[in-house]
């Protein structure tokens, strides 16, 4: 690893980068084509399908704000590498899930994982190429959507020709691939993390609020906003209430300076 030049470093985190983000991206949609034949094998119900799609979605939205400030604060390689080890993991538990619940709760931890994936990957994209940051943000952006494009049909083929359980196994290796091109992408000398304590109540706050507010949108459409109403009271008191603490707290989360 110390004899690859810095440019080569960069494409190599590049390509992590690009292969940790469609991972995530990907599995927010291929799901719903294996939604009909994951019913009839594990007896879901109209319930059950709709948690397997809403728990990744609430977890991913509910975590995006703090999956990127745990990366400023214990590296955005280490943390990304963390992600894309945990979206593995996740993923073993979804093709092998055994019934409705273990399912959803798989749903929920690859949401988790995938929120520390999609933020650190474009922070150490950035952090990678400094002024450049350009042109691979570019990059990054065509590729991430040309996978999330061609997911949904891959994710069918599998589903048909193999086994539902395949759109899950198949992200150990590409999780494993991205793992290993972002450790030999690493530089010589990583970038500084921020220092001090890690704003939990703001941590909190902002996923309770975007989790409440998430819930909502989503429910809503199918059950008709006028019953969720608490969702989205709970999510403004709870965003308001982060927002007072970031205002108050020494190393806020989300600083409103910005």
């Amino acid at each position: 690893m110390d004899t690859l030049g810095l440019e080569t470093r960069k494409r190599l985190t590049l390509a992590a980068t690009i292969l940790g983000s469609s991972l995530a991206f990907i599995d927010a949609t291929v799901v719903i084509v294996a939604l009909p034949t994951i019913e009839e094998d594990l007896d879901l119900g109209l319930t059950g399908q709709q948690w397997v799609f809403l728990s990744y979605s609430l977890a991913l939205a509910s975590l995006y704000l703090v999956g990127g400030a745990i990366g400023d604060r214990y590296g955005r390689r280490r943390v990304f590498v963390w992600g894309a080890a945990g979206f593995a993991a996740a993923s073993l538990l979804a093709g092998a899930a055994p019934n409705e619940a273990v399912l959803i709760l798989a749903r929920t931890l690859q949401g988790v994982a995938g929120a520390f994936l999609t933020t650190n990957s474009l922070a150490l994209l950035r952090g990678a190429y400094g002024a450049d940051a350009g042109r691979a943000i570019g990059l990054w952006t065509a590729f991430t959507s040309v996978a999330t494009i061609l997911g949904p049909p891959a994710g069918g083929a599998l589903v048909e020709w193999v086994s539902w359980r395949w759109i899950f196994l198949l992200n150990l290796p590409l999780a494993a691939a991205a793992v290993v091109l972002a450790l030999l992408g690493r530089e010589e000398a990583p970038a500084p993390a921020r220092t001090g304590r890690l704003d939990l109540p703001g941590a909190a706050l902002a996923a309770t609020g975007f989790g409440l507010l998430t819930y909502g949108l989503v429910e809503g459409a199918d059950r008709g906003f006028g019953g969720l109403w608490w969702a989205f009271v709970g999510a403004v008191a709870a965003l308001t209430a982060f927002a007072v603490v970031e205002t108050r707290v020494a190393e806020p989360m989300l600083p409103f300076a910005l």
